[in-house]
């Protein structure tokens, strides 16, 4: 075995189960092992490296604001976090913000935010107020976040969660209209589910529960932390359908692949409801992660890497389609987010995603039946081709046992 995989599995907790392979280098969409191998990048670090490996303008915006001001916390003001705010606020429609630093951090933000605005705005009794969720979500890894995942995993062993949860199942819109309540608060959901799947929705489904949510004044909170920044071939995947929610969660891609950066956005009434000594974070809205995340927008835009993405993304989509493995179940995605799904009593994904290392491409199964495909927006169709092509031969080598 690898001295350095040894070393990690020696003094690292055991909660990843990672291909085994060490990487040291990455550039655009390819990264390299500590052989020198190099590989294509499909996971693109679950949508965070979007902007693609060491981006020269981000690389630079982090390297000249670091040598400047990195981090003194929000008993400051800065320079940096008011242009990023009010650029990510127009962007998405959004009249105000509050950052953080990890996905969980902002969907827990979220959550007490919708709470509170129960509370106060809406006036739902104290402590009562319920949160919907859907079937097969995944917000994050808090002790309040997996009390409401739908996955055994997940919660096993870390007991007793916090009540005020409903899950209902994904995509039906009805489910939603018959749980809610005088005492709902939001209705949470991932407009494309991720790490279940990469489970598309119904057309339409995002456009009627948002109508089901505002005459029922209950919030929409869109977490968008996978999806968003251009992913799905859209600035946001609700916006597939139009939609603007009434809360919108970031994350991953905000950070330009660099940092941990993430966002929760909301209309006006909502945000307001925190006051000073509320809610908090130290490293939340520091001068570095603005900076790289606002120069990560700008990217977006100049290199055009939503359109990209959204281009690009059929153009995948419709080449894996054209496989024709007995082994596949089903390709499904939108953008360029894509799963393809694999039958279970036929070969694990964890196999598949094994062999495609083998010939130069990495990603990582989802629920044992699925391999992802979400390189950086940045890629080439050259690029989705030899993708493809190591798919294929992969596919044909179990078809005959090899």
């Amino acid at each position: 075995m690898n001295s350095t995989i040894e070393l990690e599995a020696q003094y690292c907790a055991h909660n990843y189960h990672p291909l085994p392979v060490v990487l040291v280098k990455g550039e655009g969409v390819y990264v390299w092992d500590d052989t020198g191998k190099r590989y294509l990048d499909m996971m693109s670090a679950y949508s965070a490296v979007s902007h693609g490996h060491a981006h020269p303008r981000l690389v630079q915006a982090l390297t000249e604001q670091a040598s400047k001001l990195a981090i003194v916390s929000r008993a400051f003001h800065s320079d940096k976090l008011a242009p990023f705010l009010e650029k990510l606020c127009h962007m998405t429609g959004q009249e105000m913000a509050l950052p953080m630093n990890t996905g969980a951090e902002a969907v827990e933000t979220a959550l007490k935010a919708a709470r509170k605005w129960a509370y106060t705005i809406k006036g739902v009794a104290d402590d009562q107020a319920e949160i919907i969720v859907c079937d097969g979500n995944f917000h994050g890894r808090t002790i309040s976040i997996v009390g409401f995942s739908t996955e055994p995993q997940y919660q096993a062993g870390f007991g007793p969660y916090a009540p005020g949860f409903l899950s209902i199942p994904f995509g039906n819109a009805d489910a939603l209209e018959a749980a809610i309540t005088p005492n709902t608060a939001a209705f949470l959901l991932e407009p494309i589910q991720g790490e279940g799947g990469i489970i598309v929705p119904p057309p339409g489904y995002l456009k009627r529960v948002a109508k089901i949510c505002s005459d029922n004044n209950v919030l929409l909170i869109c977490d968008e932390i996978q999806t968003g920044l251009g992913r799905s071939g859209a600035l946001l995947a609700c916006d597939h359908d139009a939609v603007k929610p009434d809360g919108l969660i970031l994350g991953k891609a905000l950070g330009g692949g660099l940092l941990p950066v993430s966002m929760f956005l909301a209309r006006r009434e909502v945000m307001e409801v925190f006051q000073p000594g509320d809610h908090g974070s130290t490293f939340g809205g520091n001068p570095l992660a603005a900076a790289v995340a606002l120069e990560g927008l700008k990217v977006l835009e100049d290199e055009g890497l939503i359109d990209a993405a959204a281009e690009l993304g059929n153009y995948f989509i419709a080449a894996l389609a054209q496989l024709r493995s007995p082994l596949i179940k089903e390709v499904r995605g939108m953008g360029l987010l894509i799963g393809v799904e694999f039958h279970p009593d036929k070969v694990e994904a964890r196999t598949v995603c094994e062999r495609l290392m083998a010939k130069g491409v990495l990603s990582k199964e989802t629920h044992d039946t699925v391999v992802r495909f979400a390189p950086p927006l940045i890629i080439s169709r050259q690029q989705i081709d030899a993708t493809v092509s190591a798919l294929s031969q992969v596919l044909a080598d179990l078809e005959t046992g090899g």
